[in-house]
Order: C-alpha cells, then structure tokens, then sequence
C-alpha cells in the first residue's frame, strides 16, 4: 500500500482539539495496516515531518496524502493537485466543493449524507472514529451525581441548568483538561452535553461527539443535544435523555428522577462493539484497499460523470419545467 501522510497545522498548543486527537489516533492505529505519518503543514516541530520537505522527497506513485483541517482543505487541496489525495471528514458544512478525485472518508453518517449530496460522483466512506478500550464501565461506587464539562456547552446549561441543579445534587462542572476521563466518568452518574448552540455558533457541524460516547461506555446516563453526527448513535428515550426540552424545571426534574432510578438508559458493549478499535482496524482496511487500486487505476480512466454543478442544476431544472409545461398544453 501507498505511505499515509496525515496532514495536520500542528500536533499541540492552539491547535489542540476533539479533531487534531482524532487524527493523530487514526494515524496511529493506520500504522497497524500500512506505513503512516503525521506530517505538519502550518508549523515546524522537531522529529515530525514537515509538508514542504516531504514533497521534495516523496514519489507521488506510493504516497496518499490525508487532508482534514477544515477551513484549511481547499488551500491544501489546491496544493496538493496532482498527488494522491483522501479527505477525512469531520465537521460538515464549511461550504467548500471537492473535484471526484479525492475520497472522502466521513466520521459520521451526518457527514456521509452532507458530501453524498455535495459531491455525489467522489468515493465515499463511512468510518467512525473509535473510542478506546480505556472507557469501560468499572461498576464501582459513584460520587459524582452530574458532571459538565464547560468547554462547547452551551449558556443554557451552564448559567441556568447548572445552578438549578447546584441546591439538589452534587455537580461537578469540569473547565480543565484531565489525564484520566474515563476514571472520572465511572465516578459520575449523570453526564450533560450540550453542543448544539456552539457548533451554530461556528456555523459547521458536530463531527462526531465523542464524549457522550465515552461516558456511555463507562455507565453514565447522559442528557444530551442530538445535533448532527450525534444523532449517529443517541436514540432519546432508548439509550440516552435529550437536553434543553421545553421548560428548565422539566429537565430539572428529569435529571434528579435519573438519579434514583435502578434501570439507567445506556449502551451496551453490543452497541459499543462497532466503534471499538477492532472495528475500526476492520474498516480502515477494506477502505485503504480500494482508495489505493483507485489511485492506481484512476490514469487509466477519465472523469466523465456530470456533477450537480450550478449551471447543470438550473438546465435541468428549466428542462424539468418545460416537460410540465408541454404536459398540461398537450392534454
């Protein structure tokens, strides 16, 4: 198979996120089916490659160069014309367009959904990202009754569900980075998550929302938004509670009833089993199978599929409408 360079601006500092994380793990585990490396493109950092030194070195005929940066993935694109080039997508909605010669490999269904309409004539994957082994439910004594972590939340929840809840349980509101979350949510019974007011906000998409996962998978009952690629996995009233229904009162009470009930709403390791890393192993490599004989084969062919192009949509749409009108004149 072809060298895997994920490209990222930066592997720490300001560019850490839910996203760089990801990548870098997905880099990690790629290098359990073919060589893969992390390459930076916005900043140097010592004992990892940097893009411009790496296109002076690298055959074009057995690399793949794996874009995911957002805002940054039509410069790059646009830099990259010419080599073997993947884009993994996490956020949906950034409003650029990609020519059929990069797969997409998406995160979420919500994401796969978003580019099966935007670029319908690309290869198009579904690999979600995996949660570690790590977030397993322990069975021991809880003392948190809620938790919150500050960081996506929306105001709703911090200033007014918070306090509310603050005079009838023990809430931990969490605005620090920790070592060990999983210890922390088999400490804790109930796990609020709230993003849907941010991503708004930033005018993209949820890519994949992860902690509600993870707190799932170490038994917390989670209240949560289902924007987006949240909605991949929360099933209300099945698995998990949705947030910020109608009345802070209602969710208030909802949340205390939560905590004395003896038949939590959960995932099981059944519904867990698709997102553990040997699943993911599973898919990753049929996907790189076929992105490489693409790639190999693509000189061989050429891209001769109408796309949903503006000027074809308004053409078909004017064809579309002189049919009905010859219709109804030839009745």
């Amino acid at each position: 198979m072809r060298t895997l360079y994920f490209l990222v601006p930066g592997t720490g500092g300001r560019f850490a996120c839910g996203g760089l994380f990801a990548e870098l793990k997905t880099c990690e585990l790629a290098q359990q089916i073919c060589r893969a490396e992390v390459v930076t493109y916005q900043e140097r950092e010592p004992d990892t490659p940097f893009l411009d030194d790496v296109l002076k070195q690298t055959d074009r005929e057995k690399s793949i160069f794996v874009i995911s940066w957002g805002f940054h993935v039509p410069r790059l694109a646009r830099r990259l014309q010419g080599y073997a080039v993947v884009y993994h997508a996490h956020s949906a909605g950034y409003g650029f367009k990609l020519p059929a010669a990069i797969p997409i490999i998406a995160v979420s269904r919500n994401s796969m959904g978003y580019w099966g309409q935007a670029s319908p004539n690309s290869l198009i994957y579904y690999l979600p990202n995996p949660i570690s082994e790590n977030f397993t439910n322990h069975h021991q004594e809880r003392d948190i009754d809620v938790l919150v972590q500050a960081r996506k939340s929306s105001q709703y929840l911090l200033q007014d569900l918070v306090p509310a809840l603050q005079p009838h349980c023990n809430v931990v509101l969490l605005d620090r980075f920790v070592d060990d979350l999983a210890a922390l949510f088999n400490r804790t019974k109930v796990y609020l998550y709230d993003s849907a007011e941010y991503w708004a906000q930033q005018r993209v998409s949820e890519g994949f929302g992860l902690p509600p996962m993870e707190a799932m998978a170490c038994g917390c009952q989670v209240f949560s938004s289902v924007n987006n690629a949240l909605a991949d996995y929360l099933d209300p009233g099945f698995n998990a509670h949705k947030i910020a229904c109608y009345s802070r009162e209602w969710d208030v009470a909802r949340i205390l009833n939560s905590l004395k009930t003896s038949s939590p709403l959960k995932l099981s390791e059944a519904d867990l089993k698709p997102y553990r890393q040997a699943a993911f192993l599973e898919r990753l490599a049929v996907i790189l199978a076929e992105v490489n004989q693409f790639f190999d084969q693509q000189p061989q062919y050429a891209q001769n599929i109408p796309g949903l192009t503006p000027l074809r949509l308004s053409r078909l749409f004017l064809k579309r409408a002189s049919a009905k009108v010859a219709k109804k004149l030839g009745r």
